[in-house]
């Protein structure tokens, strides 16, 4: 059973603030933390390595939440709403989603997700993507993509379970995706997924926090950037630097559409004692981390980017498991920022 966005009432902040006081009144030691930092990119291969493209599911709800990502609907696709995807998927789950190693968010695992991976694997090592960026002149207008007319990046992108229903969804002949993502096993999975059409997507490799790696586009080039569950994923230290330069990729009305997790999500209540890093900064049995924000910390980090607020909620559900007399609560953040025309 869920209710959508419930308020809280005193008590239940209470309660959920004494857990994370709790949970985060033991911090990692500084080598610890240096080590989760230093292996990162690790990390996450090790989790596509092993989950591939099985554990989240293909986000068709995103048209809903994001409507300027399907400008030209595609007419034999249906529309899930969050609310209906959320539901559906979590009552198959007990009502309160999956938790492996910590991993816990709007998707779950796919009991019959299907088998899209090519038999052949493409080579993709960050190397090569940035020898073959680097032959490319940006400033005469070479670079893939370069002739659509409606560009988006997906950064963070895994196994392509936003950017698949993004090509599937909008029929724009002028459309262009870009994704990328630091694991270079998630790259493979996207590129040798049978979806993956190099004449509508460019999937990369990409690691956000070394600012000396290139993207394949040039700046004020796209209409639309998507970040779903990855700005947690980075040290807080780095997230101002990384926000300033997507949005420096964004065209002037672009926007910055972002679905994250919320301050005293059930995920960041479940962590135990010894798994904390810093403030509302936690590591996950697999190595991999994750960081609980507040709607105002976004409101800075966008607006210090130098972007304006067109939308910043709290989605906030109760998921009630009457089998296990549980009561949980999933908080979501969602925003969209546009850059200033």
């Amino acid at each position: 059973h869920n209710r959508d966005n419930v308020e809280w009432s005193e008590e239940q902040e209470a309660s959920a603030r004494s857990k994370v006081q709790e949970n985060s009144s033991q911090l990692l030691p500084q080598d610890k933390q240096e080590e989760y930092e230093v292996n990162a990119k690790r990390y996450w291969d090790d989790f596509y390595k092993i989950h591939e493209n099985g554990f989240f599911k293909d986000r068709h709800w995103l048209f809903t939440e994001f409507p300027e990502l399907a400008s030209n609907r595609n007419p034999r696709q249906n529309g899930d709403s969050v609310h209906e995807f959320t539901n559906k998927e979590e009552s198959n789950n007990e009502g309160l989603g999956s938790l492996e190693n910590g991993h816990c968010s709007l998707e779950t695992r796919a009991e019959n997700q299907l088998n899209l991976i090519k038999s052949t694997p493409k080579i993709c090592t960050e190397e090569l993507a940035t020898q073959k960026r680097s032959e490319l002149n940006q400033s005469d207008g070479d670079y893939p993509g370069s002739s659509a007319s409606y560009r988006i990046l997906e950064v963070g992108c895994g196994a392509g379970n936003t950017v698949f229903p993004i090509l599937q969804t909008n029929n724009d002949p002028g459309l262009f995706v870009y994704c990328c993502d630091f694991s270079t096993t998630a790259v493979d999975l996207v590129q040798n997924n049978v979806e993956y059409d190099s004449s509508r997507c460019f999937a990369f490799v990409h690691d956000l926090c070394n600012d000396q790696s290139p993207f394949p586009m040039p700046d004020e080039s796209l209409d639309a950037v998507i970040l779903i569950f990855v700005l947690s994923a980075i040290l807080p230290e780095k997230m101002q630097c990384i926000v300033n330069r997507l949005s420096r990729l964004l065209k002037p009305g672009g926007m910055i559409l972002l679905r994250d997790y919320g301050r005293y999500d059930l995920a960041q209540l479940r962590f135990k004692k010894g798994q904390c890093l810093s403030d509302n900064f936690y590591v996950r049995g697999d190595g991999t981390r994750v960081y609980f924000f507040t709607q105002d910390e976004l409101n800075d980090l966008f607006t210090t980017a130098g972007l304006e607020k067109i939308q910043n909620l709290v989605d906030r559900r109760l998921q009630v498991n009457r089998g296990k007399q549980m009561t949980m609560y999933r908080v979501w953040i969602q925003c969209k920022y546009r850059k200033p025309v």
